[in-house]
């Protein structure tokens, strides 16, 4: 049931039903830095209604397990005081792109790789991409190594 165009300035009720967000999440994306708000004369908080895009972009990033300190420095390139233009959000988009390209590459070699594990159950040792006898990639870095190398 829709009760007409949103108004410039949201509650943090009006902003938290828009967003799926819990008021207390609203709070400590503000606290975090990744939204701002304004107070009115009675110190009310006051979401501009652009900040609905930054949460749609929090929420969706999230649900990819993407930390939010991550989804906070891609946030900051955007201005505050103001709805993020077009421009700004391409910026956004392209500084993101290489980095959920490679995030994308890695999902599905984990994918293909445990999908076999599951198909043979063994973690065969001589052919396995993710059993990892006495330590031999450790000379290679930390981390799943086989897994993060490009295929």
């Amino acid at each position: 049931m829709n009760s007409g165009p949103l108004p410039r300035e949201l509650t943090p009720g009006q902003a938290a039903t828009r967003s799926g967000f819990s008021v207390s999440a609203l709070h400590y994306y503000e606290r975090e830095g990744l939204i701002r708000s304004a107070r009115t004369a009675g110190n009310q908080r006051r979401y501009d209604r652009a900040t609905l895009r930054r949460l749609g972009v929090i929420r969706a990033a999230q649900s990819l397990g993407i930390p939010l300190s991550e989804i906070k420095r891609r946030l900051d390139s955007l201005p505050h005081d103001k709805a993020a233009s077009k421009a700004d959000w391409a910026n956004v988009a392209a500084d993101w792109r290489e980095d959920l390209t490679s995030r994308i590459e890695r999902l599905t070699r984990l994918r293909d790789y445990l999908e076999g594990c599951i198909g043979c159950g063994c973690l065969s040792t001589d052919r396995c991409p993710l059993y990892n006898p006495d330590d031999v990639q450790g000379s290679a870095g930390s981390g799943p190594r086989l897994i993060d190398e490009k295929s």
